[in-house]
């Protein structure tokens, strides 16, 4: 049997990857002392038609991340669901996302948080987001380092329009305790006054190890809709 990360997409079957998925979510969860609904499965369609993704609605999803502004604008017009955006934010794309998603988890300037909040509608619910921090401090990586994360939330917490939620981050894959540092750095947060409620971490190679650190939110896309062709 082909595996989701061979199979073409017309022959995916989303709905038994999604079955497989949230089963593995389940026992990840129970090993760290939650119940499975402490974990948002966040399903990464970048690049996927859309059918893959009415595909999940159809299943029951309705959490979807995108890497493109563009495309989850287009997608986001065309599906209503729980958008988060998880890529690189640039300037000229902001409003795009600002007013089409619901959460965006890759901030890691000032700039782009205050861009957000001032293109939000105001009649829409504030908008979600999540600090990126460049965990294992790759130079080539987007992301606010460690020492900087405190200031950071600060400066965003105050903006209008935005829900300031906790943090997120893609680790070099050879960092092994990189899901600890970043529990044990909100947990830090935490204590000093700023109310983080999320941490997102864990892609389809090793959300169940995110899971055990106490990871909240996991970004899978492979997983579910196959490999990117």
């Amino acid at each position: 049997m082909n595996s989701p990360a061979n199979t073409p997409d017309s022959a995916v079957n989303v709905a038994e990857n999604l079955t497989r998925l949230q089963a593995r979510i389940a026992t990840a969860a129970k090993e760290s002392g939650r119940a499975a609904e402490a974990v948002q499965l966040i399903a990464v369609s970048k690049t996927k038609p859309l059918s893959l993704v009415q595909a999940a609605v159809a299943a029951g999803h309705a959490c979807f991340g995108e890497n493109y502004a563009q495309e989850l604008a287009d997608k986001a017009e065309q599906q209503a669901a729980e958008w988060h955006f998880i890529g690189p934010l640039q300037s000229n794309k902001v409003k795009l996302v600002a007013n089409a998603a619901s959460w965006v988890h890759s901030i890691d300037r000032l700039k782009t948080a205050q861009r957000l909040s001032s293109m939000r509608d105001p009649a829409l619910s504030p908008l979600n987001v999540c600090l990126q921090v460049n965990i294992s401090a790759e130079p080539q990586k987007a992301g606010v380092q460690v020492e900087e994360v405190e200031a950071l939330l600060a400066q965003v917490s105050a903006l209008p329009r935005l829900r300031l939620r906790g943090l997120m981050c893609i680790p070099a894959p050879d960092d092994t305790n990189a899901f600890a540092r970043m529990a044990a750095l909100a947990a830090d947060l935490r204590a000093k006054g700023f109310e983080l409620d999320v941490l997102s971490m864990g892609m389809s190679r090793d959300f169940e190890s995110a899971i055990l650190a106490g990871a909240t939110h996991v970004r899978i896309g492979t997983a579910i809709f196959g490999s990117r062709q």
